[in-house]
Formats: structure tokens, C-alpha cells, sequence
């Protein structure tokens, strides 16, 4: 039986590592200063709980890091100084120079790293999103066996590190910034009373993000997380030499609504926040 370490169970962590458990792999998670809920999650997947971080480093074959971006390098280290010698997987939406940083991190300790990235919600019998991995090919291999079978698609990647995470920012770079510019747009609209008329123009389109203003307040509840995602998109844009000024905008628009975390936010109190007062005249 492998043994996998989720680090930690949110919504998608907490998923994926079901579905790896419903292949046959046991799933370690440490408690250790998480929330409530994520605590609830883990007993809701049937994952098995240690005491510290320091025994799931002992223990688990392969470590599957689902965090936020910004946490990554950090929970790589505090991995790291375990001195775990198993798979790293960094599943998380980062630059390629950032999971290269990760990737030095864990192999410092004496693990073999795997570049890894999620696209689309998390799994379940209706949904079943991909799992792109890169990296070394046996390493690669035995990860996406994990998942055999299950609701996630395992898809290796050629070309070693980086791969994966260019992939998942080259997406959402896309598709998370046009969310924010639509739910800007619609702002506009109805700060001038026409948010009608341009819903109506943008039904009238095949699709749209413009028209899902439903999900506005979805954008926002997220933009904890999508903010700094779109942080290391420009990064990767950067890199490369492409123009980043539309992800870090993205950024600072998802920053207007970081007081709506994991909240349930209606549409006006979304737009709302998206408002600030402006500066007053200097006397």
C-alpha cells in the first residue's frame, strides 16, 4: 500500500486525497493549527490523522502539497526540515521559477521533486478535473498511479519541472483574470444603472464571462487564494518577458474583496467592495 501526506485538506486537498484513498493508498494528514473545517473534511474522506508533521515525513512514500501559493515555499520547507527522503509533490499554482525554488528546497533534504498542477474543481462523481504532473519520469509515474481509476486524471508532462505550473498559470492567467475584469465591468455598468443592457449584450454572445454574474460572488470568496495565484502568473509572464499588467491588475482587483474570505457575499455587497472612496484633497 503507498502512503500519501496531503498537506492540507482544503476543499480541492481534502478531494484529491480521497480519491488517491478510494485507489487503495492510505492518506496521512497532520491537524496540527488547522481549522475546524478542515478537520471536518478529513474525517468526512476517511483520512488518517498524525500527531505532528515531523511522523507523516516519516511515514508517507509521497507528500502532495495543496496549498495556497503563497504558503508553498513555506510548507516545502517545514517538509524539508524533516529531512524527508519520498516524492515532493508541489501541486500548487505557482511560477515555474518558484517551483524550481521548491524543487531545490526538497531535494536539499533528500527527496525527489514532482512538479504538479490542478485544473478544474474539485473531484467527485460529477466532476473530474486533471492532474498534470512533470518531472521524473519514474517519480511521475508513481504519482499518477495514485489515482488510477479515480476521478482525477493524472496526466503526465514531458520536459521535467516546470512544466506543470507553466500549464496550470497559462490557464488561469486567462481564465481567473477574466473573471475579476467581468465583475469590474459589470460594476461600471451598474454604478451608471445599464448592468440590463449589458447583461443582455453579453447573452446575446456564445459565452461569456460577463454574463455569469452569479459567480461575482464566487470570484470574491476565492480572491484569497486567486490573488496571489495571479501574483505568481505575472511572475511566470514576466519570465518569459511577456507583459504582466493585466494579472497583477487582476491581483490588486481580487485584493478589494480580501475581507470576503470563504464568505457568502450577494451580488451588491461583491460589487460593492470593489469601490473605494476616493482620495481626499489635500488642504
Amino acid at each position: 500500500m503507498t502512503t500519501l501526506g496531503i498537506l492540507h485538506p482544503g476543499s480541492m486537498g481534502a478531494a484529491v486525497a480521497a480519491q488517491a484513498r478510494r485507489s487503495g493508498a492510505e492518506v496521512l494528514w497532520c491537524p496540527v493549527g488547522r481549522s475546524a473545517s478542515s478537520k471536518a473534511r478529513a474525517e468526512r474522506y476517511g483520512l488518517t490523522p498524525v500527531p505532528a508533521l515531523s511522523e507523516m515525513a516519516e511515514r508517507a512514500d509521497i507528500i502532495l502539497s495543496l496549498c495556497p501559493p503563497a504558503a508553498a515555499e513555506g510548507v516545502a520547507q517545514d517538509v524539508a526540515t524533516y529531512s524527508y527522503a519520498g516524492i515532493y509533490v508541489d501541486g500548487n499554482a505557482v511560477s515555474p521559477a518558484t517551483m524550481a525554488n521548491i524543487s531545490a528546497i526538497v531535494q536539499r533534504s533528500g527527496a525527489i521533486a514532482v512538479d504538479g498542477s490542478v485544473i478544474g474543481s474539485p473531484p467527485s462523481d460529477s466532476k473530474s478535473p486533471r492532474l498534470y504532473l512533470s518531472g521524473p519520469v519514474d517519480a511521475v509515474s508513481l504519482v499518477a498511479r495514485l489515482f488510477n481509476g479515480s476521478a482525477v486524471q493524472a496526466r503526465p508532462l514531458p520536459g521535467g519541472i516546470g512544466q506543470a505550473s507553466a500549464l496550470k498559470l497559462s490557464y488561469s492567467s486567462y481564465q481567473k483574470a477574466s473573471r475579476a475584469l467581468a465583475a469590474v465591468a459589470y460594476a461600471l455598468a451598474s454604478d451608471h444603472g445599464v448592468e440590463a443592457e449589458l447583461l443582455d449584450i453579453a447573452e446575446g454572445r456564445t459565452t461569456s464571462y460577463l454574463a455569469e454574474i452569479a459567480y461575482f460572488p464566487k470570484v470574491a470568496a476565492r480572491s484569497w487564494r486567486w490573488g496571489p495565484e495571479m501574483k505568481e502568473a505575472a511572475r511566470a509572464l514576466e519570465e518569459v518577458g511577456l507583459p504582466s499588467d493585466l494579472a497583477d491588475a487582476a491581483a490588486a482587483v481580487m485584493e478589494r474583496w480580501a475581507g470576503l474570505k470563504d464568505t457568502s457575499p450577494d451580488l451588491a455587497l461583491t460589487l460593492d467592495k470593489l469601490h473605494v472612496a476616493p482620495e481626499a484633497e489635500p488642504t
